[in-house]
């Protein structure tokens, strides 16, 4: 089994800032790619910010500028540091990360049960 624990979601203020942090656990051999993405109320799911196991990143055009991605990779963490909020961008945000348990496995994607973000005055 193998679990992604979100942490860092809140409320905050239009121009606050927030940090959320994915950690891994379980049975895992290596990790891939890890990012998040956000689903707004009656929207789709959108992805916010994606990072390699090489540092590569791309991030959505309205968050660009103002979130950062980064990862641990001894600790199997993803972070999001969320500068200069607006109030649309509440909504849960769920980290992903794809994992495989054995070198011969391919890499399967799995996900966090997420975590609110409300910005509101």
């Amino acid at each position: 089994q193998v679990q992604l624990v979100e942490s860092g979601g809140g409320l905050v203020q239009p121009g606050g800032s927030l940090r959320l942090s994915c950690a891994a656990s379980g049975s895992i051999l290596s990790i891939g790619a890890m990012g998040w993405y956000r689903q707004a109320p009656g929207k789709l799911r959108e992805l916010v910010a994606r990072i390699t196991v090489g540092g590569i990143t791309n991030y959505a055009d309205s968050v660009k500028g103002r979130f950062t991605i980064s990862r641990d990779n001894a600790k199997n963490t993803v972070y999001v540091q969320m500068n200069s909020l607006k109030p649309e961008d509440t909504a849960v945000y769920y980290c992903c990360a794809a994992y495989r348990r054995t070198w011969s496995s391919s890499y399967t994607d799995t996900w966090g049960q997420g975590t609110q973000v409300t910005v509101s005055s």
